[in-house]
């Protein structure tokens, strides 16, 4: 609740002034801590009570109304002290805001009655440095973010710091589990290429020992090839620790080259 009175005016002012039916004599809103929060706010509540009506087939949620009085019946000048236009925007993501972080990404929007009162908006909005886009949707206006910061910027502006720290919390679980992702993503093409790799290798090594004979090869290329037959799983470095003496994974991916250009040559009819 702002502690200054024209504040206070202002805001009441604006959830009457987005929130009012088109006849622009009833406030309506499917929230009962907005319907409590906009009488508090009235001068005269015993006049103004809150009347709940029961869910409708097109609204299926419950709905409360407040009579608006006859001075929050009509429009008001646009406030010119900087707060009260906060206040404002305040007032019509309550009255007809909404804020979503679902899959396809974050989406802040406010649907408006009239162009008129679109207009409006878009002129608070832009007074406060963030100018929203804007489009019809059933035939009515809508004002929208969808730009993360731009969103944060707007409810941090009107006071909004709880879904802001809702949202930042949903961004990071979701940056998480993209680099979760992204990860296990890297590491299954690794495994696929090193797999791979060793099959090319181990049909190098077959063609040898059929076209050429392990025993004629020289004493560091037999034990690699002997090695990769053995432990066709096993990644370079895992069969570099198994040479006696153990040597680095370089030096056991230069003698597998070395095989593949034996094996080139044997199939060129070039072989010594």
């Amino acid at each position: 609740m702002p502690s200054a009175a024209h504040c206070k005016a202002a805001l009441v002012t604006g959830l009457g002034l987005y929130g009012a039916n088109p006849a622009r004599t009833v406030f309506i809103t499917h929230r009962n801590s907005i319907a409590r929060h906009f009488w508090s706010l009235l001068v005269d509540r015993k006049t103004h009570p809150i009347e709940s009506r029961a869910a409708t087939r097109l609204a299926r949620l419950p709905t409360f109304a407040i009579s608006l009085p006859p001075a929050l019946q009509v429009t008001p000048p646009k406030p010119t002290l900087k707060c009260d236009r906060v206040m404002e925007i305040r007032a019509a993501f309550l009255a007809c805001g909404s804020l979503a972080a679902g899959a396809h990404g974050y989406h802040l929007e406010f649907v408006l009655p009239n162009p008129e009162l679109a207009e409006r908006l878009v002129w608070m909005l832009r007074s406060t440095g963030r100018a929203p886009k804007r489009t019809v949707r059933k035939r009515r206006d809508v004002l929208y973010y969808k730009d993360f910061e731009a969103i944060v910027d707007v409810l941090t502006i009107i006071g909004a710091f709880g879904a802001v720290l809702h949202l930042e919390d949903v961004r990071a679980l979701r940056d998480t589990k993209n680099r979760i992702h992204r990860l296990v993503n890297t590491e299954a093409a690794n495994l696929d290429r090193a797999a791979a790799a060793a099959a090319a290798q181990r049909r190098v090594i077959e063609y040898l020992e059929s076209a050429f004979g392990l025993g004629e090869l020289s004493p560091p290329l037999r034990e690699i090839a002997e090695l990769r037959m053995a432990y066709p799983g096993e990644s370079l470095a895992e069969l570099g620790a198994r040479c006696n003496p153990p040597i680095a994974k370089p030096t056991v991916s230069s003698r597998l080259t070395a095989l593949s250009r034996l094996a080139a040559r044997l199939r060129t009819g070039r072989a010594s």
